[in-house]
């Protein structure tokens, strides 16, 4: 069961999205259609998880994504939205957002894609994906940051799934394709996260396209 907070203006939608999920097996803690009350209420709530659309009428998505994560680092927050232009996704996954869905997502679609935010795993609406990770390499391209020679040493198994998350691989695919668990993947994952003081899964993806691990 995954706590999850909804964020959104439009009562009828926002109170489709918590049925679903209610009727899902999951545990809506809290819901609202303002950014600020938002970022007010999470570290009460406590969410595992946020779905949250872009457009807001008193703070835009970037700005609340900014809060929750200053407010309960660590949360998991899906991009529920309307808009698919290129700018609202990338500034959104450069804020932090773990995701990306499209409101005309279907609700096993949708359903799915909280369960793989709310591991951390980076989820986005198809076509979305290949834009952010462009993007990540289009960054990495930029003059690299000073060395740092205590850079912490990942194992080759740590190494090989980082390897295959630059390529845009999902937990899944990526079990499948090493021949291990869903939940080795997922462990792998997060050591490699702590070792690198990463956040996310899309940070993630971003140092190893840095690093090369994407040819």
């Amino acid at each position: 069961m995954i706590r999850v907070m909804v964020v959104d203006d439009h009562p009828m939608w926002r109170d489709g999205v918590a049925r679903d999920l209610t009727e899902a097996g999951h545990d809506v803690v809290a819901t609202t259609g303002e950014g600020r009350q938002a970022v007010r209420i999470a570290a009460a709530a406590r969410p595992d998880l946020v779905v949250l659309d872009l457009q807001l009428p008193d703070i835009d998505g970037v700005e609340v994504i900014s809060g929750l994560l200053a407010a309960l680092p660590g949360v998991r927050i899906l991009m529920l939205s309307a808009s698919g232009e290129q700018q609202s996704v990338l500034d959104a996954v450069k804020a932090g957002a773990t995701g990306y869905l499209l409101k005309s997502a279907g609700q096993a679609e949708f359903l799915a894609a909280v369960e793989s935010a709310a591991a951390g795993e980076a989820v986005f609406t198809p076509g979305l994906a290949g834009l952010v990770l462009g993007e990540f390499r289009r960054l990495a391209t930029e003059p690299p940051r000073a060395a740092d020679d205590g850079a912490p040493r990942l194992t080759d198994r740590e190494t090989e799934v980082l390897r295959l998350v630059a390529k845009g691989l999902s937990y899944k695919q990526i079990a499948e394709r090493l021949v291990l668990s869903h939940r080795t993947v997922q462990n792998h994952v997060q050591n490699t996260l702590g070792k690198l003081q990463l956040h996310n899964r899309v940070e993630l993806t971003r140092y190893a396209i840095e690093k090369g691990l994407d040819q």
